[in-house]
């Protein structure tokens, strides 16, 4: 409940304001694309295991193997995000401007996942993965796999501006690459894929829309892939963040593991330095913010592919 509009805003009510607003947590698509985890150290090492074999015969008793193992750190780091605020405008708030600003600094702290994976996907094309090759690359290696490439083309009229058909068979492509993918043992790595996230600048937001919902055989300008529907699940994430303009990413989502990694030693935590603060006595004003400590990291390549239009 907000404070009314004459009453004084306490240390208290402001830490209750911040608290509830971080309930509201990052954004869905941050835990669609990026698997959680919590950390109780400055870094964690992860133990990447490979897969399984495949069944086989059962002849002249079992035939173990052995699992391939690669490892790669995750340092966390500290950040803030604070507000000062006169100990009068605590008790002059009748606009409620306050509660604004205090709504706004959550915001912030909810949104802060989505702004590092942001880079951090931004930033894949040239940043080595847990088999040594760049993220989004044409050869990655992981034992018997066989070379695989999750940096992918698609011709079309204009790189910036493609048609919706164009968009819909460039999303095909990408979806159909990920099906070729194998595991360290040599096994299909996305057989059972069903469920994608097609992450775009804003300037593809309409055509990737109506792309996706003409694959689906929802609507659109051409309903090209009805069968779709039911079969597979797309969802389109504008991203305002991206930079890229001819190109964007499709990422699985309903795998054991996921593209990337979200590390989290401090959740998001409320800071408070209010009236009869020592900080407060001090500097003549009081101090607002949140806390967080963490880290992400590159997870799977096998779950992602880059398309860029050529």
């Amino acid at each position: 409940m907000l404070p009314s509009q004459y009453e004084k805003i306490t240390t208290r009510a402001v830490v209750g304001l911040i608290a509830e607003g971080l309930d509201t947590g990052p954004a869905s698509w941050v835990t669609d694309i990026a698997l959680q985890t919590t950390s109780d150290q400055a870094s964690e090492e992860y133990a990447w295991l490979g897969n399984a074999p495949a069944m086989r015969e059962f002849i002249d008793g079992r035939s173990p193997a052995e699992i391939r193992e690669n490892s790669f750190r995750i340092s966390n780091k500290d950040y803030e995000g604070s507000i000062k605020v006169k100990p009068k405008d605590l008790r002059r708030d009748k606009t409620g401007q306050l509660v604004a600003r205090i709504g706004q600094l959550t915001d912030r702290a909810n949104d802060h996942p989505a702004a590092l994976l942001s880079s951090l996907i931004i930033a894949a094309e040239a940043q080595a993965c847990y088999d040594g090759q760049y993220f989004f690359d044409t050869d990655h290696v992981d034992g018997d796999s066989g070379t695989w490439d999750n940096d992918i083309t698609y011709d079309s009229v204009s790189t910036t501006v493609p048609t919706v058909d164009e968009f819909s068979a460039a999303v095909l492509k990408g979806i159909a690459q990920m099906y070729t993918f194998k595991d360290d043992r040599g096994q299909p790595m996305n057989q059972s894929a069903t469920k994608f996230t097609v992450m775009v600048p804003v300037s593809f937001m309409a055509v990737a829309l109506l792309a996706v919902t003409a694959l689906l055989g929802t609507g659109g300008s051409s309903a090209l892939l009805p069968a779709l529907k039911g079969r597979f699940t797309i969802e389109v994430v504008p991203n305002p963040r991206l930079t890229w303009t001819t190109k964007f990413a499709i990422f699985r989502t309903d795998g054991r593991a996921r593209p990337f990694i979200l590390q989290e030693e401090v959740p998001s935590t409320p800071v408070a330095l209010g009236e009869g603060s020592e900080y407060a006595i001090e500097h003549g004003e009081c101090l607002f913010g949140v806390d967080w400590a963490g880290n992400v990291g590159l997870g799977f390549p096998q779950f992602a592919v880059l398309i860029t239009f050529i």
